[in-house]
């Protein structure tokens, strides 16, 4: 069983862009997601929702810092909806700059729809699916659904905000429903993130429990 190891990088993103840390509620779960990274070494790795960046950009670290094969791709509009607010170009330029500036020919940007994305990816790809775009119930649900024939056997698929009761938010009931079925593992500081196994445990996930016992409080600090 391959050990679970905590480190401590330099996220470079946030030198180069400090507005991605100020603008994001994901920057509490960038240590676990690095670690994760380093660890699971998956092979294709989608996030729908990017924004700023916080969650893609700690992937990226983690697979320059460790040379892997990885691919990493962020879906996104990048003009913002009722949940995040809307906003301007100015926000999809400085992504598509740190990506090219600090983790080129594994990083790429696509710039559409979670649904018309789709087709890019081959079913049973997906090693990592990160899902974060618009969070209302029935279109957290619609990502998970039309999204999980793009997972590989074994697949991860994680779940950002499911402790947040509020704004419109359904992730949470989302989470509440499919943990029920599935093996899991989950934070609920930062917004909440759920870990989730739908297709059952890969290799790695033994290791991840037994982390998870005894150093989840490492991650909320």
């Amino acid at each position: 069983m391959t050990n679970w190891h905590k480190h401590n990088p330099t996220f470079e993103y946030e030198e180069l862009e400090p507005r991605i840390l100020q603008h994001s509620a994901w920057v509490g779960h960038r240590h676990f997601c690095y670690d994760f990274i380093r660890l699971h070494e998956p092979n294709l790795a989608v996030e729908l929702g990017t924004h700023w960046g916080a969650s893609f950009f700690s992937m990226c670290q983690a697979v320059k810092d460790a040379a892997l094969p990885t691919s990493c791709y962020a879906v996104d509009t990048w003009v913002g909806d009722a949940h995040s607010g809307q906003y301007g170009n100015e926000v999809y330029e400085q992504v598509s700059t740190i990506a090219s500036t600090l983790y080129p020919n594994f990083s790429h940007l696509l710039r559409t729809t979670f649904d018309d994305a789709r087709s890019q990816f081959a079913n049973g790809s997906i090693d990592l699916l990160h899902i974060d775009g618009f969070h209302q119930y029935e279109a957290v649900k619609h990502d998970y659904e039309s999204w999980l024939p793009k997972l590989a056997p074994h697949g991860v698929v994680w779940f950002h905000d499911i402790s947040i009761h509020a704004y419109g938010f359904g992730v949470w009931k989302l989470w509440q429903e499919l943990k029920e079925e599935h093996p899991h593992l989950q934070f609920e500081h930062s917004g909440g993130l759920g870990i989730l196994f739908p297709k059952g445990i890969n290799q790695h996930y033994h290791a991840l429990e037994q982390h998870w016992l005894e150093h989840k409080q490492a991650y909320q600090t």
